[in-house]
């Protein structure tokens, strides 16, 4: 799954344990979703999307091959 989340966090001159922190996950957890290793809940995905005023399929789009 490709994601937006690292130019969104950017944008907002986020660290990636600043947006961690306010979506309650650990550094890693972020770093692994911005790597693509890592495909959020759906809760998650909700909590990600409103942090950021956009729709999850803003912020996520799934990979070609699926």
């Amino acid at each position: 799954m490709k994601n937006r989340l690292h130019v969104l966090r950017a944008e907002r001159d986020w660290s990636q344990g600043e947006l961690a922190e306010r979506l309650n996950v650990s550094r890693q957890t972020v770093n692994a979703l911005e790597n693509g290793k890592y495909d959020p809940s759906l809760p998650l995905a909700f909590k990600i999307a409103r942090l950021f005023g956009l729709t999850i399929e803003q912020i996520f789009q799934p990979d070609e091959e699926q």
